[in-house]
């Protein structure tokens, strides 16, 4: 696989690498099956699909035990990206930016993910209460401690106002991330940024207009979240299939019933340029190759727990698409549906 660079640290991942969250949270809770999982970990490994995204809130805790299992094994193999900030309650979920919980919660991830060292640390989300500097501080010290080798930040504006009447190649305006690089201006006088991670996808483009370009024009890496819109970008899913109560996208706006019919257009424009490129070649991976034409300094983490998938989320990583294809994603109706 074509491998690309987290920022400035000349850190080396395969193009497409693996969101790890379905394996164990937030997505049908009856399918969760960690032997299946494990086995699409390895899968991802072999592929060459090496970035392993996780967070110490998955689960809580177990999303990390899980991969523990497989880097106990094969840990030279993967670039292994945890985060840190997020504490979940029985309803709820806090900030924790406190630098004494920073560090414990490090060392915790560590013990859980059976690794001397975490590749990408990030900043999940800050802490009201708490200078965001005062937290990345003592992220930086985990790196001069040799625990962590570079350090990101999780975009804040995600879902957050999105507006209507923007097509693939007209991303929303209005500042949806400008509180995410204020404070990403912020922590980077206090030590580098080598990554951002936010949504960007086909029926989400709104990063491309500000949060995008701040990176590339500092060399900082992109982790792109939800490439394929929650799994609707698949073409898998049938409208009105409900889904279960545990699942995000039982209270996701797009995915009602309505709003699922009202997003076909996307899927057949999809469909129709996967088309063009072989009988093999699937509106998923079409969406992925759109987000990795994005830049070079972008790697989508498509979430998934099955083998089959990472199979087919890696080969996107050798599809070009053309300039006729790139025009016609880019006239795609924006996506129905707010997160508001």
């Amino acid at each position: 696989m074509e491998r690309r660079t987290i920022g400035a640290t000349a850190l080396q991942v395969g193009a497409v690498g693996l969101g790890c969250m379905p394996m164990s949270w937030a997505y049908s809770g009856s399918r969760q099956r960690g032997e299946e999982s494990v086995r699409a970990l390895h899968t991802a490994l072999d592929q060459g699909a090496n970035l392993l995204d996780t967070a110490d809130m998955y689960g809580p805790f177990t999303n990390e035990l899980l991969i523990g299992r497989v880097l106990r094994e094969r840990r030279r193999e993967a670039f292994v990206s945890t985060k840190v900030g997020l504490l979940v309650g029985d309803q709820h979920i806090v900030a924790n930016g406190r630098p004494g919980y920073v560090r414990r919660a490090c060392d915790a991830s560590l013990r859980r993910l059976q690794t001397d060292v975490i590749d990408l640390y990030q900043l999940h989300r800050a802490d009201p209460e708490i200078p965001v500097e005062e937290t990345w501080g003592a992220m930086a010290d985990l790196v001069r401690a040799g625990k962590v080798r570079a350090l990101g930040m999780c975009a804040v504006g995600a879902r957050a106002s999105r507006r209507s009447g923007t097509g693939v190649g007209r991303p929303a305006s209005g500042g949806l991330h400008d509180d995410t690089v204020r404070q990403l201006e912020r922590v980077q006088q206090v030590f580098p940024v080598a990554a951002v991670q936010a949504e960007l996808s086909v029926w989400s483009p709104e990063a491309l207009e500000r949060l995008l370009p701040w990176c590339e024009a500092r060399g900082v890496g992109f982790v792109a979240a939800m490439p394929l819109g929650n799994g609707y970008l698949t073409g898998t899913l049938t409208p009105g299939q409900g889904f279960e109560p545990d699942d995000v996208r039982a209270r996701h706006p797009r995915f009602t019933a309505e709003m699922m019919a009202a997003n076909q257009p996307l899927l057949v424009g999809l469909r129709r340029v996967a088309g063009r490129h072989g009988p093999g070649v699937t509106p998923a991976q079409v969406a992925l190759a759109w987000v990795l034409g994005r830049g070079r300094h972008v790697i989508p983490v498509p979430g998934t727990k099955h083998e089959r998938w990472v199979t087919e989320n890696a080969g996107a990583a050798e599809l070009t698409l053309s300039e006729l294809d790139l025009a016609e994603l880019g006239d795609l109706p924006a996506a129905q549906g707010s997160w508001d």
